[in-house]
């Protein structure tokens, strides 16, 4: 059993409130827009870190995360991205890979809104955890948390850090 603390969207930003979910975590995913070092070194402190870099990430960051990240979390394909859409509005980046490759568990942050939605075509769980940090148009800071457990994906819950 695996849990997982799943942010995105940090541009820079980090507080004691993320830290101390990640530290109740197994792992800390972070969706892209990490924005500066400190904030994945801050977690990497605490937790063990798998992220990508998103689209204002700049070439340190770049050189640190992938683009896309796809492993396996106990018995769970799982693919991040940062950019990546969603069921039936998929981004061109992804669309051709998804459909012919599905993930059991698909990943992306960018757009700062909160979303878990399951692809019935595909079988994929998508999720994007809306942002943590204090940098877009978002209102509410989010995370989510959930637990691997084998092949199942379970006890997801939103967490709501307050006003951005």
């Amino acid at each position: 059993m695996t849990k997982i603390l799943l942010l995105s969207d940090t541009h820079g930003y980090m507080d004691a409130s993320i830290l101390k979910y990640a530290g109740e975590a197994d792992e800390v995913w972070h969706a892209g827009d990490i924005g500066d070092l400190k904030v994945s070194d801050a977690i990497k402190a605490v937790k063990p870190l798998r992220g990508v870099y998103g689209n204002i990430d700049d070439h340190t960051l770049q050189k640190e995360f992938p683009e896309h990240n796809r492993f396996f979390c106990e018995g769970v394909d799982v693919w991040i991205t940062h950019i990546g859409g969603y069921p039936n509005k998929y981004n061109v980046r992804v669309r051709d890979e998804i459909k012919k490759n599905p993930p059991k568990l698909f990943i992306c942050g960018h757009s700062h809104i909160l979303k878990v939605m399951r692809d019935n075509k595909l079988d994929v769980l998508h999720m994007n955890p809306g942002a943590c940090g204090k940098h877009g148009f978002h209102h509410v800071r989010t995370m989510l948390r959930f637990v691997i457990d084998k092949e199942e994906i379970k006890d997801l819950e939103v967490i709501e850090l307050g006003k951005r």
